[in-house]
This record gives structure tokens, C-alpha cells and sequence, in this order.
């Protein structure tokens, strides 16, 4: 098949799962188009069978805000006629649904018909989606593709509650590649972060306030005053200033180490004792299945689609959003039972190959099949 996919090409978990994806279908011998306004991250070796096309968005005085989504939409018009696209898959609703519901239209008018899949990934429908400035928009763009899927259960529930759905949503849940993960940990790299074989705890996001990285903080304190235990962060954003000043003023800067933005996550997850996550909000939290897939636990919150991924005192904890005392008394507990944690670390990796890529995949391509016939 001839695929196009549209993503944000930044680290978040849609373009992530975005590129992930095309890999994968490049790998069974499929041809990709990737259609965004800079490349993939994760694209970031040549493949026979993917191809990008950049977006590129003319400037003019007369405007304030370079109009994106009609330079998208032209631009889809073009990859699919050039290449003998046969579909679109569409990641994030905003603006990319109703881009390619534009797209769609043109080609309409050039007597060729392109079905369009929109894969709903998180923020897209429980936060810019609802607003009232896009809603209207979203809600039609969605109706109007020809196959809607979610990342997990409950953000398909959460886009019936709050948008007049008149398609059905088809849950598919987010993958890891559970071969990328089996690394053995490179000993000389722990030694250097935990030289007394502290415990090391891991957080990785993009330092938005709903992900509550203060509260990272506060366990890591909690912890660390009972098990003796470094912090690593991982990722860049707005609140990143703010955590490194609240550690300076817990005179914890000693063990924490900011890493910024990386792409081998397999190497850190592979020295890593526990992931902490504790957001207000997941749709379904494709860092904490990366950290099972290298057999590392997750305290998380147990909020949106985390629990179905994480189960409570199996493959690590849930708890309330702001229970700092819970996930500090967890983590505790288990690193203070070596046989319990052992046992939840080869728990979380059995659980993260129920996620394996091997078996989404052709999930996806299932459903290309049937919106084709």
C-alpha cells in the first residue's frame, strides 16, 4: 500500500506513535509519506520505503498567523497525486482532520476518492479539542473521516462525552517495541550516576504543569531520606526552570541530574530502578510502556488511560493525582523488599509485551484494508 501519514514531528507521544508506525509498515513493505512541516525525530535513518515531504508555509505581511492548515492541505493534494497515495492516516485531530477533509474535497473534484483515518491521541480531544474556538471544527472533522481510532479506552469515552460522535471510534492502542528495549545495562554509565549503587528513579516528559514534575521532586525527597537514591530528568519544557530552582532550594541538586532531550531512552530505562509519573492526565502514557518495556515498574497517577496499562501492585502503583505520600510509602515498600522487586520488574515486562508492536501493527493495517474495500 501507498500511505500517507500526517503528525507533528515533535517528541510528543503522537508523533512518536506516528513515525513508529510508518517505520513498521515500511518494514512490511509498504510505502510511506510522511507529510509534516520538519522531520520526524524518530525518522532519523534512511529507509527505502519512507519518504517525506515537507510543508512549507509562505510568509506575508498581511499575516499575523501564516495560514498552516491550507498550506497542509495543499500539500496533501500534491503528495497524493504525485505518488499514487491510496490512503491518509491522520494523527491529532487538530489541525490535521480537517486539513485532510479539505484535501479530500479537491481530490473529490479531480474524480479521485482518498479515505482519511484519524487517530485521536490525548490533548487533541480532552483539552485544544474542546475548546470552544475549535470544537465546531473538530467534531465535524471527525465525523467526516472515514475511520476514527483512540489510543485507548478512555479517550474514546471522553470524545463521546464531550463531542456529538456519529462514527464509531475503534480503540488501538499505543506500541512499544519491546526489541529496542531489551538492553543490558551498561554498568560503567550507572556507576557514574549512582557510584554507591543508589536506587535511581527516572522522570521523562515535556515539563508541562499537567505533568506535575513537582510532585517528581517530592517523592524523590520522601525516598530519598529512607533509600538512598539519585533522580534523572528527562526532557526540556516551560516548568524545566522552575524544577531545577525547587531542587537547588531542597539542596537536592547533588542527586539530580537534568539529561534535557533524548532519543536513546532504551540506554537510560536500561540503568533505571522506577519511573514516576505523576500527571494530571494521560490518554494512555507511552513513556511508562517504554519503562516496562525495559522492565522498570511506573508510580503513576491513575488517572485517564494509565490504568490500563499499569496495574496497581502488579507492574508497579497507582495513585491519586497529588499523592506524594503514596507513591513515596510505595516505592519505599518495594525497594525495601528485594524479592517483591524483582518480581514486579519481570511483571512490568510481560505486561509491556501485550503492547508489542508486532501485534498493533497489523491491527492498523486491518483497518486500512477495510476502509480500501
Amino acid at each position: 500500500m501507498n500511505i500517507g501519514i500526517v503528525c507533528y514531528p515533535t517528541y510528543g507521544g503522537s508523533g512518536v506513535l506516528a513515525t513508529e508506525l510508518g517505520k513498521a509498515l515500511a518494514d512490511k513493505g509498504h510505502n510511506i509519506h510522511f507529510i509534516t512541516y520538519q522531520q520526524p525525530v524518530r525518522l532519523n535513518a534512511f529507509h527505502a520505503n519512507i519518504f517525506y515531504h515537507e510543508v512549507r508555509v509562505p510568509t506575508y505581511p498581511l499575516f499575523d498567523f501564516p495560514p498552516y492548515e491550507t498550506a497542509l492541505a495543499s500539500k496533501m493534494v500534491d503528495v497524493i497525486i504525485n505518488n499514487e497515495v491510496e490512503l491518509l492516516h491522520v494523527h491529532y485531530a487538530i489541525p490535521h482532520a480537517s486539513a485532510a477533509y479539505m484535501a479530500k474535497q479537491i481530490l473529490l473534484k479531480e474524480g479521485k476518492k482518498i479515505p482519511v483515518i484519524t487517530t485521536l491521541h490525548g490533548t487533541d480531544i480532552t483539552l485544544v479539542g474542546r475548546d470552544k474556538t475549535y470544537s465546531p471544527v473538530v467534531t465535524f472533522s471527525m465525523n467526516e473521516s472515514d475511520a476514527i481510532t483512540a489510543v485507548s479506552k478512555n479517550l474514546r469515552d471522553e470524545t463521546y462525552l464531550n463531542f456529538k460522535m456519529e462514527k464509531e471510534i475503534e480503540v488501538i492502542y499505543n506500541f512499544v517495541d519491546i526489541k529496542r528495549f531489551e538492553r543490558t545495562a551498561v554498568q560503567a554509565f550507572r556507576q557514574i550516576i549512582a557510584p554507591k549503587n543508589e536506587k535511581i528513579l527516572l522522570h521523562a516528559s515535556n515539563f508541562r504543569k499537567v505533568k506535575r514534575v513537582d510532585d517528581v521532586v517530592n517523592v524523590f525527597k520522601e525516598v530519598n531520606k529512607k533509600i538512598p537514591s539519585k533522580l534523572l530528568f528527562v526532557g526540556d519544557g516551560p516548568e524545566r526552570t522552575h524544577i531545577e530552582g525547587l531542587c537547588r532550594q531542597l539542596d537536592a541538586h547533588a542527586d539530580v541530574k537534568f539529561l534535557g532531550r533524548q532519543e536513546q531512552m532504551e540506554d537510560i530505562l536500561a540503568i533505571s530502578d522506577m519511573f514516576i509519573l505523576p500527571s494530571e492526565y494521560e490518554s494512555f502514557g507511552l513513556v511508562a510502556l517504554e519503562a516496562m518495556a525495559a522492565g522498570v515498574p511506573v508510580v503513576s497517577t491513575n488517572v485517564g488511560g494509565l490504568p490500563e496499562i499499569n496495574i496497581n501492585d502488579v507492574t508497579g502503583f497507582l495513585c491519586d493525582v497529588g499523592d506524594v505520600a503514596c507513591m513515596s510509602k510505595k516505592i519505599i515498600g518495594v525497594f525495601s523488599d528485594e524479592n517483591a522487586f524483582k518480581e514486579m520488574k519481570k511483571n512490568a515486562l510481560k505486561q509491556a509485551k501485550k503492547f508489542d508492536i508486532n501485534k498493533i501493527v497489523p491491527l492498523y493495517e486491518n483497518l486500512y484494508k477495510k476502509v480500501l474495500e
